[in-house]
């Protein structure tokens, strides 16, 4: 395993605001940062630097065409990201922010950031876990894809992002392994209907029940178990993976 000389358990209080402290002047240089989520590890950049951004999807071994999502620390940031969230949207995100559950919408055209191709669209997510949400409220938005390398699975505990991703990231916040392995479930929100891109922990039949009434429809390939990257709505099988 490649040493991180930057390595924090963020279980000790006093490890705890010393990695959050390395974590964000990290992100804020451009710098790569493996953090904890309630889904699976991941590795995050600033989002409104591209050369950061570049760097995160060469440390993936990914291309532009495999851009990644977004993490917040409230979900009051969506109106920041994002156009035309009709009422739906905001009684998901009322429900299930923080949590597993990311949003494909329509990008804010005024936002000076370069996530790749997109299509003018964003994946979205407030991730249910004290330290991201913490750090998030530090930096602001973070690209934050799962911590591993593209083709492999993700990262359930920061050894594992460690051995994967290696000096390529500059800071290891260590939360101890997550609950389990299946990542958020991403709901495309930019056409007339809800279309699920990729089925998560958020169960499906949950979204219908919440949904009712909005006619929820689902990719083919969009199990748990399938390989996504990437938040654009024209690929089923190109979903992020946090």
């Amino acid at each position: 395993m490649t040493p991180v000389a930057n390595r924090y358990d963020v279980g000790d209080p006093d490890q705890r605001e010393a990695g959050l402290v390395a974590a964000v002047g990290a992100v804020r240089k451009g710098a790569l940062v493996v953090l904890p989520t309630d889904t699976v590890y991941g590795v995050g950049a600033d989002a409104f630097s591209p050369v950061a951004v570049a760097r995160l999807l060469e440390a993936k071994g990914r291309g532009r065409e495999t851009p990644p999502p977004v993490l917040v620390a409230s979900a009051d940031t969506l109106d920041a990201l994002v156009v035309g969230v009709p009422d739906w949207v905001r009684a998901l995100v009322a429900s299930y922010w923080p949590g597993p559950l990311t949003l494909v919408c329509h990008q804010q055209g005024s936002l000076r950031w370069d996530l790749g191709e997109t299509r003018g669209t964003v994946a979205v997510r407030m991730p249910d876990d004290p330290v991201a949400l913490e750090l998030l409220g530090r930096t602001g938005p973070m690209a934050v894809t799962s911590a591993n390398l593209t083709g492999l699975p993700a990262a359930t505990d920061a050894d594992g992002a460690q051995a994967m991703l290696g000096d390529a990231v500059e800071v290891v916040l260590d939360g101890g392994p997550t609950a389990g392995d299946v990542p958020s479930t991403i709901l495309d929100c930019t056409g007339e209907r809800p279309r699920v891109l990729r089925e998560g922990a958020l169960a499906i039949d949950e979204l219908r029940t919440f949904l009712a009434g909005h006619d929820v429809t689902i990719d083919s390939g969009s199990g748990a178990e399938a390989d996504t990257d990437s938040e654009t709505d024209a690929d089923p099988d190109s979903a992020p993976e946090v």
